[in-house]
């Protein structure tokens, strides 16, 4: 939107010298980009005058037409002559008053005009156009100024084109459509500058006669809820527009068309309402306004035949018959809200003008404007929101205009169908935009500027008191405010948008850049923080993290081989589940991993080491039917309590999967081959930096499908079971067709305790006496069991135990097996003695012996 600030003026008391850099920052103030504020008067330097075109001569023999001209610039060229030019321009004839800059001057974007041989002449000179001076984007022609102009050759001319003004461009947000007019800039200058605004949409208009203007019959009163209309007949249709119209029309980058034409853009520009002006001598009857039937044509004013669609809107002419339409339909002559038709538009001979000023439906508009590819200025106007209170005002306007400039008289028929819905109120407490944008806004200063906005502001029935001291109202509470936006702001509709302007118009710069600082108790949970703990342990181990649907197929269970009475076998079924060949929802992890395994072994992948840490669903025997809750308010307590008991139960497990090799062959010598130890060491390390230490932990031998029952382990906290880790059953492993010896774990993590507040170890500054024992037992017995006799033997001195090798030979003899561990002894106070150290050695290995029949290797 470009406008002059001359034009503002004429309804904002801006001050007198108020510098652009000050104007610009104004509306910066309240939220309005500003493209650009340009001083016209410094944009063209040198010699810019008025000149008469007193001979043209068309040069022949180019590739297009050339003219050289000789125009009287009076003295401004220091001798009185005629100046030579030559200009491409056909737009002007002899007579004709022109823009011409001479020699040594500078146009916009650093243009400097000189004195030169062109086309065989002397050109010294430029005339120019208004693209060329800055004023506008029409090149199609240079500027001729108009009959009624008082210019004489000689004269500066920038007041004449108006390089005098200050011309401001702002760039529009798409919900804020009426500062797309003088009306609408002017009205948010006056609250910035806190000058008085007049406002030219409240004028007083005549309303609506018994006796309609024409004959209008609306059809669509949602796609068009207003249609004005009046007549002005018997106006000259030689009339120019006058000068300071179309230097207006000019610098907002319209171009001047006509009078009855440029009037309309001008109220346009100046209201933000839309109009149109018919030929009502090329009307033949009734006008119908309807959606368009599919398949109806109708050529524009730009000259392009449109096919229309069924949610366009046209104003059709019903004395034409249409026999797609039906009887009394009429023919589209009017693309409505977006652009007119050529059977209808005023033309050179117009001399009886019916003007047209509706209310269109935002979103209709919108979409024709964007199926047609037509964004005119009327659309772009409309898609946004225009005042329904304007037609009148609109046509009242303009008609005077035309009378004023054009002649004729203006009927006192007037027409104005009127099914605009009056705005709906809004409820607000005084206090809100106090506590959402956290700076005091008083009752008194909401209500205030809520009215500068144009809204009208009542209190509601249950107001109450802010001040304790208020008569009649009772202390400590707040007032309730009830909101009518005025007509021009569709964009307000509920309390954020009140909120919104009760800040813009206070002053942006008052709110606080003050970063919230987060309540205590608010950042992760416990469990929050284990997940995500366990997951960045096992990447750095190598693990891959995948993420499976949790969808399964009722087959999985006997793939995996779950007994009969398995409670895993007892699945959530889906009603409308993505495929129906998985339509049961995962009870265990490791199904849906496995088959990310095995497609990953189907593309290449021969090493995998895959975790994944996700919910599993157990169905509730005791569940009823979920209650049945609506949209109108939020569910009562006692309805959500009813919908949970109703959802499955949903621990959160964690699972790896291993096959191939978890330590890679090289040129550095033999890889390994993944197994059970290594899953259950990743339940070690899950339960690890879950925050157990070893004492809470127990892993013992176990059977439990899918693994093998001579190589799971079951892994307990506390002598609560939390899961199973080892090698998957060769019948597993075949059904699913995945590698020998593929090793999986899986721990329930809900059940899995919080881990308790741990003291800071003591340290002691006494050296450690370490001592290496090598236990012969049974192969059948476990490790971990060995481990737990030697820490009870050894007492308190004991401070670390480790295994480091496992030994077996013909030697042992069958089925026996060396197990040797690395023993810490240390004291707190005290250097331990040899004798105190081999003393606890001797009862850690006594208790071994006691309970697992273990002999000291060697001895």
């Amino acid at each position: 939107m470009r406008v002059s600030v001359s034009w503002l003026r004429e309804y904002v008391d801006l001050p007198a010298h108020l510098a652009p850099a000050d104007l610009e920052q104004a509306l910066v103030d309240l939220g309005i980009e500003v493209e650009s504020i340009v001083d016209l008067g410094a944009t063209v330097t040198g010699s810019l005058v008025v000149g008469e075109v007193r001979e043209i001569e068309e040069l022949t023999g180019f590739k297009k037409p050339i003219r050289f001209c000789r125009v009287d610039v009076g003295d401004a060229n220091g001798t009185g002559e005629l100046q030579e030019i030559v200009c491409g321009a056909r737009n002007f004839t002899v007579g004709d008053r022109v823009v011409v800059i001479l020699p040594g001057g500078v146009l916009p974007g650093n243009f400097t005009i000189g004195a030169r041989k062109t086309y065989g002449r002397n050109s010294n000179g430029m005339i120019c156009s208004a693209k060329e001076l800055g004023l506008g984007d029409d090149h199609s022609g240079i500027i001729v100024l108009p009959e009624s102009s008082p210019a004489k050759p000689g004269d500066d001319a920038r007041p004449v084109v108006g390089l005098d003004d200050v011309v401001v461009e702002v760039e529009l947000t798409p919900d804020r459509g009426y500062q797309m007019s003088v009306r609408g800039i002017a009205r948010e200058l006056a609250h910035a500058v806190g000058v008085p605004f007049r406002d030219p949409g409240l004028v007083p208009a005549p309303g609506a006669t018994e006796r309609p203007a024409y004959p209008v019959e609306v059809r669509d009163t949602v796609g068009c809820d207003r249609f004005a209309a009046r007549m002005v007949r018997g106006v000259d249709p030689t009339a120019p527009s006058p000068a300071w119209m179309v230097q207006r029309l000019t610098t907002a980058g319209i171009r001047s068309i006509s009078l009855p034409v440029d009037i309309t853009n001008y109220v346009m520009l100046e209201l933000g309402q839309p109009m149109h002006a018919f030929d009502a001598d090329r009307v033949a009857g009734t006008l119908v306004v309807r959606r368009a039937e599919p398949g109806e044509k109708l050529t524009t004013l730009d000259g392009v035949t449109r096919t229309l669609a069924a949610e366009d809107m046209v104003i059709c002419d019903a004395g034409l018959p249409n026999p797609l339409a039906g009887e009394g339909a009429g023919v589209p002559i009017s693309l409505a809200a977006v652009m007119g038709g050529e059977t209808s538009e005023v033309v050179e001979g117009t001399t009886n003008v019916l003007f047209e000023a509706a209310h269109w439906d935002p979103v209709m508009v919108g979409r024709t404007a964007r199926r047609h590819k037509l964004f005119s200025e009327a659309a772009k106007r409309w898609e946004r929101g225009v005042d329904p209170a304007l037609p009148l005002v609109a046509i009242e306007r303009a008609v005077r205009l035309l009378v004023e400039h054009g002649g004729g008289t203006a009927g006192d028929e007037i027409l104005d169908i009127d099914h605009v819905r009056p705005r709906t109120p809004i409820s607000i407490p005084a206090d809100l935009p106090s506590r959402r944008v956290g700076v005091a806004y008083p009752p008194a200063r909401v209500v205030d500027l809520l009215e500068q906005v144009g809204c009208t502001v009542a209190s509601g029935a249950d107001r109450l008191a802010e001040d304790p001291g208020e008569v009649g109202v009772p202390a400590g509470g707040t007032v309730a405010l009830t909101v009518t936006p005025p007509t021009w702001r569709p964009d307000l509709t509920d309390p954020a948008d009140l909120v919104e302007e009760v800040v813009r118009l206070d002053g942006y710069d008052r709110v606080p850049s003050v970063l919230p600082v987060a309540p205590a108790g608010r950042g992760l949970t416990g469990q929050q923080r284990r997940r995500r703990a366990v997951a960045r342990t096992l990447a750095d181990q190598g693990y891959v993290e995948v993420l499976s649907q949790p969808f399964v197929a009722p087959e999985l269970a006997d793939l995996l081989g779950l007994p009969a009475d398995d409670p895993r076998r007892r699945a959530v079924r889906l009603a409308n589940p993505l495929s129906e060949e998985e339509p049961l929802l995962r009870t265990t992890l490791l199904g849906p991993l496995l088959g990310v395994l095995r497609r990953n072994l189907g593309r290449g992948q021969r090493d995998l080491a895959l975790y994944e840490i996700g919910a599993v669903f157990h169905p509730r025997p005791d569940a009823g039917t979920p209650p049945h809750m609506g949209v109108e308010h939020p569910p009562s307590d006692a309805e959500f309590a009813a919908a949970d008991a109703v959802l499955p139960d949903q621990p959160r497990h964690v699972a790896v999967v291993l096959a191939g090799e978890i330590e890679p062959t090289g040129w550095w010598g033999a890889g390994r081959a993944a197994g059970w130890a290594d899953a259950v060491e990743a339940a070690r390390t899950v339960l690890a930096v879950a925050g157990l230490p070893d004492d809470r932990v127990t892993v013992r031998a176990a059977e439990h499908a899918p693994w093998h029952p001579g190589r799971c382990a079951q892994v307990l906290v506390d002598d609560t079971v939390v899961g199973h880790a080892g090698e998957l059953h060769p019948a597993v492993v075949a059904a699913l067709e995945l590698p020998r010896r593929t090793s999986a774990m899986e721990l329930n993590l809900d059940a899995v305790p919080a881990a308790p507040m741990l003291q800071a170890p003591a340290v002691s500054s006494f050296p450690p006496a370490l001592i290496d024992v090598a236990l012969v037992v049974d192969a059948s017995v476990p490790a971990a069991q060995v481990q737990e006799a030697l820490v009870e033997g050894a007492g308190e001195l004991l401070e670390s135990v480790r295994l480091f090798d496992v030994y077996e030979s013909e030697q042992l003899g069958a089925g026996r097996r060396s197990l040797a561990y690395k023993l810490a002894f240390r004291a707190p106070d005290r250097t331990l003695t040899v004798e105190e150290a081999v003393a606890a050695r001797d009862a850690a290995v006594a208790r071994a012996a006691e309970r697992h029949g273990a002999i000291l290797r060697g001895a």
